[in-house]
């Protein structure tokens, strides 16, 4: 694991205070291969290989794993993680109870893709039973199945819940926008280059309107700021707009963006995980 501590100048922090990377190199990726064979492993689901992403990433700076229950409780019950920064949901890996029974504290577990290839090895810390309905009531203030997030949390047969370290191997492979899929990383070193301290950020899982455009443009215009239109992919909940046609729809706003310096766009890609309701980046 490593950190990115150069800012840049005129950018803010990292949420937390450092930009997380639990990406290990490659000598390192190769030994966790090679132990993973004596490992338990677990197939991650289409949600948790969307926050495991973000979670290797920095997306989800300053977490370096899954929550362990001390961050989950108070997560829950404060919307802050146990050392008091804020954090609006759980990132949990839930899993169901004849798996659970098979993972002791301090056991490493195997966390491998849909086609079995090692992603991430999770260094396990603590294992517990989770509230469903006390967890969406914390969290959404509702028990309400109306609401998506509700409907997923109470929906969810996997009642426990591994927090623990994460030693990300690789990263899930994308085929499509892969120009566009930056890390949180990659996006800080767009704005250094081109010695931006001013950027002003709109994220959307939704196609942009006419109305989102005008709305970003004068917004950057008005304290002279570089715009990073920033959408959510992957995961989404009933009824919203397919990433393809999210993402193309971005590329019109780019091409069509009025040619001026200070408003220069960039379109980054993040992955939608959590349950796929709200991004907490």
């Amino acid at each position: 694991m490593s950190s990115h501590s150069a800012l840049g100048r005129g950018l803010i922090a990292p949420h937390g205070g450092t930009l997380v990377n639990l990406l290990v190199d490659e000598d390192r990726a190769d030994q966790l291969r090679e132990e993973s064979r004596h490992w338990t492993s677990w197939p991650l689901t289409p949600r948790q290989l969307c926050d495991l992403e973000l979670l290797a990433t920095g997306g989800f700076s300053p977490l370096n794993g899954f929550m362990t229950r001390g961050d989950y409780d108070s997560v829950c019950g404060s919307m802050r993680l146990a050392d008091g920064t804020l954090w609006p949901m759980p990132i949990t890996l839930d899993v169901p109870d004849t798996f659970a029974r098979t993972v002791k504290d301090g056991s490493t577990i195997a966390l491998r893709d849909p086609e079995g290839v090692l992603v991430a090895a999770l260094h396990v810390v603590d294992v517990w039973k989770a509230d469903r309905r006390a967890e969406a009531a914390e969290v959404f203030g509702t028990t309400d199945r109306a609401h998506p997030g509700v409907a997923a949390i109470l929906g969810n047969e996997a009642r426990w819940i591994i927090g623990g370290r994460i030693d990300a191997v690789r990263l899930p492979l994308h085929y499509d926008f892969q120009a566009l899929r930056l890390t949180p990383a990659a996006v800080r070193g767009v704005f250094n280059r081109h010695g931006c301290t001013r950027v002003v950020a709109f994220q959307t899982r939704n196609v942009m309107h006419r109305a989102h455009r005008e709305l970003t443009l004068r917004a950057a215009e008005s304290i002279d700021a570089h715009l990073l239109i920033h959408p959510v992919v992957g995961m989404t909940k009933p009824g919203d707009t397919d990433h393809y046609t999210h993402l193309a729809d971005q590329g019109f706003i780019q091409i069509d963006t009025p040619a001026h310096d200070s408003l220069q766009p960039w379109v980054a890609v993040q992955r939608q995980g959590n349950a796929a309701f709200e991004s907490p980046m």
